[in-house]
């Protein structure tokens, strides 16, 4: 297995990661100034802001499928380089957002062409990384991800305060188009394969148009949901988000009401999941190489289930920001090897498809888990919530092991 080291000697990996580096430091600083400014300059209340979140990953769920259909047939830099230089104007729409419903509908249209950069994005690390560092490769996006969560909201607080929001999107937009000069820089190679057509294709192939958009979207659904081991690793990582999306929302409360702590601990508590990740992360590149994908998939929900029980059954402040760390730690258990997993398993022909795919139940197991979390929590407080997510998530591994047991590839 090769090592983040290693994977980011490959000169175009390396540029795809700064790119990323670059745009998501734009994206929170905008989103968390838009936050900012809905809450304190706009007098926002928690639905209206928690709307934000909703809007940016809504368009995501909805069409993150038949964004895949795209991506599998357009040609990779362009899509990429096209989607950063789109959402770099988008952004500056930003400067002119006087209401909520302007904030929430360009945020919606960032998201609508994000939904063909991701994908985009997954086809680019298969192409560029061999199998062995996929895993590693998909760690060092992932950490990027989360590293900006925790360093984003403080600098956008300080810009704000300092400069106002229109420096937020400024930097956006302008790391936007950063992240576009370098991706139009890297040799992108196309993942070579021939095409698989099934019959059925075959005699349809002059069909064109919705017909054919449809038919795509039924091949890549197929091959999910007739692959019992990508499907449930799918299943796993949309049931960690959903998790972590519960959670998020109702940290807060049960800090408040479970714990009785300050708004100090909160922000402990909170940054603890994000350390826990990135600790996880680094802890499974260096010393779980040669663990099985499946195994480390089983772990980690299994270590997010007795995080879980920990906050359920010991409401103290130790045992919160231990099982905040169980829980970012166990995050990590999951992200990462599902992710080298969907991409060592899919066709090539049908990696947009997949990843788009994976996209979407991703997003909609956030947008649920920021829906679900407060009504759930009205209805059974939020101990309960708790203790319900940690029992489907025992049930999960146990559908894993007596049905969906995953088949391990073995690295080229």
């Amino acid at each position: 297995m090769m090592s983040m080291a290693e994977v980011l000697r490959i000169p175009a990996m390396r540029r795809l990661w700064y790119a990323q580096i670059v745009s998501n430091f734009g994206d929170f600083l905008a989103l968390f100034a838009v936050i900012g400014i809905l809450t304190f300059k706009l007098a926002a209340n928690p639905q209206q802001v928690t709307a934000v979140q909703i809007a940016y990953l809504a368009p995501i769920a909805v069409l993150g499928v038949i964004a895949g259909v795209f991506v599998d047939r357009w040609p990779l830099k362009p899509t990429m380089v096209g989607s950063d230089f789109a959402r770099a104007g988008l952004v500056l729409l930003l400067l002119f957002a006087t209401s909520m419903m302007h904030f929430y509908l360009v945020l919606a249209a960032i998201s609508v062409v994000s939904s063909f950069f991701g994908p985009a994005q997954g086809v680019a690390i298969r192409s560029l990384v061999p199998f062995s560092g996929l895993r590693s490769a998909n760690a060092l996006m992932q950490q990027v991800m989360f590293v900006m969560r925790i360093v984003g909201p403080t600098v956008a607080a300080l810009l704000v305060a300092s400069f106002g929001a229109n420096v937020c999107y400024w930097a956006d937009a302008a790391s936007f188009v950063a992240s576009g000069c370098l991706i139009a820089t890297v040799a992108l190679g196309k993942v070579e394969a021939p095409p698989v057509h099934t019959a059925a294709e075959t005699l349809e192939e002059e069909v064109k148009g919705v017909a054919r958009i449809g038919r795509d979207m039924k091949v890549g659904f197929s091959f999910i949901f007739h692959h019992a081991g990508l499907l449930f690793v799918l299943l796993s990582l949309a049931a960690g988000i959903f998790v972590l999306a519960c959670f998020g929302p109702l940290i807060a409360i049960y800090v408040r009401d479970s714990l009785h702590a300050s708004t100090r601990v909160f922000g402990y508590a909170s940054g603890a999941i994000g350390l826990g990740i990135l600790v996880g992360m680094n802890t499974l590149n260096a010393f779980a190489k040669n663990v099985k994908n499946s195994l480390l998939v089983y772990s980690g929900l299994g270590g997010i289930a007795a995080g879980l029980v920990l906050l359920t059954f010991v409401p103290q402040v130790w045992s919160t920001l231990l099982g905040d760390l169980i829980i970012g730690f166990s995050v990590a258990g999951i992200i990462v090897p599902s992710q080298a997993m969907i991409q060592q398993e899919t066709p090539p022909e049908l990696m947009g498809r997949v990843g788009s795919t994976v996209m979407s139940f991703i997003s909609t197991a956030q947008v649920s888990g920021l829906v679900l979390s407060g009504f759930l929590a009205k209805w059974i407080g939020v101990r309960n919530v708790f203790a319900v997510c940690a029992v489907m998530l025992v049930l999960l591994i146990g559908v894993g092991k007596l049905w969906m047991e995953p088949q391990e590839v073995t690295a080229a």
